[in-house]
């Protein structure tokens, strides 16, 4: 039976020879409106458009209800990208909720320096039901642009913080 230690020391030497060997496939996860974004991945999917597979998408009813402890929690769990996405500024189902999550995105990008992760790991983008071929695009991008970066080991930090003094 292993050990915790060993086990935690067998993955980082796997995503290590991951990463060496170019065979990284970055961990994503998206959060995005259920009228719009959602709507355009499913757009996406039916017209059968070619995209990354390795992205978790969460639906959530406006970005306006992303909550920033979402994202800090996705990278604590070991996320290596994150996108948030809604509807276009004045098409919001709910009038304003993107206007909120605009001006959240813009304090939590300050945060994420303070936390130790690199800003390109978090991307935010407005997809409209009609655009399926632009969450292909974004999510394509997206995944290029974190494997260029590589894995995100800040999480380990994250999670030591998350648990307080021992």
């Amino acid at each position: 039976m292993s050990t915790s230690s060993e086990t935690d020391a067998g993955t980082e030497q796997s995503t290590a020879g991951a990463v060496a060997g170019g065979d990284f496939e970055p961990r994503l996860v998206a959060f995005v409106c259920n009228w719009c974004t959602y709507a355009g991945a499913d757009l996406a999917g039916t017209s059968r458009l070619k995209y990354a597979s390795n992205v978790r998408v969460f639906r959530v009813p406006c970005s306006g209800r992303i909550d920033p402890l979402f994202l800090v929690k996705a990278f604590e769990r070991g996320a290596d990208g994150i996108l948030v996405s809604g509807c276009h500024p004045g098409d919001c189902h709910y009038a304003e909720g993107n206007y909120y999550a605009r001006r959240r995105f813009a304090i939590f990008r300050e945060l994420m320096q303070f936390l130790g992760i690199e800003q390109e790991r978090l991307q935010f983008s407005w997809i409209s039901a009609a655009e399926g071929a632009k969450w292909a695009d974004t999510i394509n991008n997206l995944t290029a642009q974190i494997r260029a970066l590589g894995p995100f080991e800040g999480y380990k930090s994250l999670v030591e913080a998350s648990q307080g003094p021992t």
